[in-house]
């Protein structure tokens, strides 16, 4: 029987490197609508926030075992896997951005992420998958009139600056039973992706419009690709007889990913044609220092058919580099994040036979985290409530089921302050409120029993 696990893991693996083969896989072309944000560092980090179920509870569930959904956030609760199980999410985003003089709207929608888990032996489960790692998407520009040319005080100066791409992570993770109660996970991923960035100015005057004047584009592209691991307790006990208590920790240690830089100086007229192009470095080679995240979360639940959770997580963002410079490609100084949630689910007979709502299982959650972006010193923060459903085919049977899952998060994060940061310089913040909604889709199956009587 343990043969054929293998085999059925193996035929997964190959799978799932199919699908990271395939351009675009997982935002890497496609982000998930306008974020200014996403410019920091490696963009918006996904900060192993797990999946559907997770992000119902608010981002939650390092110390939260279930035998139903895949947890791949803590690689330890891996061993709770009770049958082989697939799982895949789709995730879609609406957001309004805003300053103090202006507001957008965008959104779009990408495949969220795809895993498989099977249970090896009574004390052994293994996963493979693939998930975002960060995601780049932005586009911003500003017009500042009176500072390019003093005796011109009709010039102004047009700054835009652009973004797109991210990085994904193919993983292997492992837990194993140490002891009664206490259980070893472990990953492995290979972290790949392309990040585009392009910054350009012009300037218009009394005689030549912006609109009618050429551009100068600085163009910087980066393929980065290297291992990351990632490491994690469980333990669980009783305070009662009807009560546990779970305790969690996940360690992803820092890591260098190998990467290839070209950058290109290009000027291009009012119409966008080419002008001419300089190159000035072509296959560079650097790395990207990405800092440990360290996360720990504590579980109460009754065995049954509820958890109550709650996590908390800390990045160094502060000893973030990328090609040598610190702060990365944009230049612009991080500094450390911080997050704490708290959430939890509940499904009031899970083995109701006339209640279908009953079976239903309903999640919510808060969550507050602390950007690692601070203008002027001032802590920009990232607060959301969450809320999800699972929702149980009525075909499911002792050897498979299947579970349709919505996760939804309301958030706002930044601000619409204005900075003086020096004389005649200011900087406006952006506000970002969002609606992110996931559909995620789970198959349970015991595979490898033969059935006697069809």
């Amino acid at each position: 029987m343990s043969q054929l696990n293998f085999a059925g893991l193996a035929g997964g693996l190959s799978l799932l490197g199919l699908l990271a083969a395939t351009p675009g896989a997982l935002g890497q072309n496609q982000g998930l609508g306008n974020s200014p944000y996403s410019r920091l560092g490696l963009g918006d980090a996904s900060m192993n926030l797990g999946g559907v179920r997770q992000m119902g509870m608010g981002g939650t569930g390092l110390a939260a075992p279930n035998s139903t959904n895949i947890n791949e956030l803590n690689p330890a609760l891996l061993y709770y896997t009770g049958r082989t199980t697939f799982e895949a999410g789709y995730t879609g985003q609406f957001k309004t951005l805003r300053s103090d003089a202006s507001s957008q709207r965008t959104g779009t929608g990408t495949l969220g992420y795809v895993a498989l888990a099977v249970p090896i032996s009574r004390t052994w489960a293994g996963a493979i998958g693939l998930k975002p790692y960060t995601t780049v998407d932005y586009e911003s520009k500003t017009v500042d009139s009176g500072i390019v040319n003093a005796t011109d005080p009709t010039a102004q100066l047009e700054r835009q600056y652009k973004g797109n791409g991210g990085l994904a992570e193919a993983y292997m993770s492992h837990a194993v039973r140490l002891r009664k109660n206490l259980v070893l996970g472990v990953s492995a991923a290979y972290v790949f992706g392309s990040i585009n960035q392009e910054a350009s100015t012009r300037v218009g005057t009394e005689t030549l419009p912006l609109a009618s004047a050429s551009r100068s584009i600085y163009e910087q592209q980066v393929h980065y690709s290297d291992f990351a691991f990632r490491s994690g307790l469980h333990y669980r006990g009783k305070l009662t007889e009807k009560l546990n208590y779970n305790i969690g920790g996940v360690y992803s240690f820092r890591s260098k990913l190998n990467g290839d830089r070209s950058r290109n100086i290009l000027r291009e007229d009012a119409s966008g044609a080419l002008i001419n192009a300089t190159a000035l470095s072509s296959d560079e080679k650097g790395k990207a220092q990405v800092p440990a995240l360290t996360q720990l979360g504590v579980s109460f639940d009754n065995n049954r058919n509820w958890s109550l959770n709650l996590d908390g997580g800390l990045q160094q963002w502060s000893q973030f580099k990328s090609f040598d410079e610190q702060g990365g490609l944009s230049g612009i100084l991080l500094s450390n994040t911080y997050r704490g949630s708290v959430g939890g689910e509940l499904t009031p007979d899970p083995t109701s036979v006339d209640h279908y709502f009953k079976r239903i299982t309903y999640r919510a959650g808060l969550s507050v985290a602390q950007l690692p972006y601070r203008p002027g010193g001032n802590v920009l923060l990232d607060r959301a409530v969450s809320w999800g459903f699972a929702l149980p085919l009525p075909s499911a049977s002792a050897l498979d089921a299947t579970t349709i899952s919505l996760g939804f998060t309301y958030g706002r994060r930044g601000n619409t302050d204005v900075l003086r940061l020096a004389d005649d310089v200011t900087e406006r913040n952006v506000q970002e409120s969002y609606l992110r909604m996931q559909l995620g889709v789970t198959l349970n199956n015991r595979w490898f029993i033969k059935r006697r009587i069809e």
